[in-house]
């Protein structure tokens, strides 16, 4: 395969289509949170993954979980904890079973606030992908995107 091979040429061009999607979106719910709510798209995530733990069996995600979730390195991820608990967003917590492993909870506050940012960040992912059905290079990345989901 060389670098002018029509098949290569085509996965490239698919590759950069989702990543001008993708930035496309981002940077419509980066405005809209950041405007209405004082959040980036990173400290909603981080919230919204976070508000979805719960006591019991894998109920809580390591660090590292979270990174993954939010798909940001570990340093990063932690730099991202530490301002939102500095908001009053978030609390940390040694595990009650193994003392190394610290825990992240949303608080009262930070649920408040993500409760008050869904609606927007649903609004501006609905209006980014709108926008994005009607260029043709776009369009069909916009169906996948709003496909149901294969069960696995």
């Amino acid at each position: 395969m060389t670098a002018t091979d029509p098949e290569l040429t085509a996965l490239a061009q698919g590759w950069c289509a989702l990543s001008l999607l993708h930035g496309r979106i981002e940077a419509h719910i980066e405005r809209a949170l950041q405007a209405n709510h004082d959040l980036s798209v990173r400290e909603y995530s981080l919230l919204d993954v976070l508000s979805r733990q719960h006591n019991g069996p894998g109920g809580h995600l390591q660090m590292r979980q979270v990174a993954d979730a939010v798909v940001l390195s570990q340093s990063a991820t932690t730099r991202l904890v530490t301002r939102l608990e500095d908001r009053g967003l978030l609390s940390r917590y040694l595990c009650p079973t193994d003392r190394r492993g610290i825990y992240t909870d949303v608080t009262e506050t930070g649920l408040e606030l993500l409760a008050k940012a869904r609606p927007t960040n649903d609004t501006a992912l609905r209006e980014a992908l709108d926008e994005a059905a009607e260029n043709p290079e776009l369009a069909p990345l916009v169906k996948v995107v709003e496909s149901p989901p294969v069960p696995a």
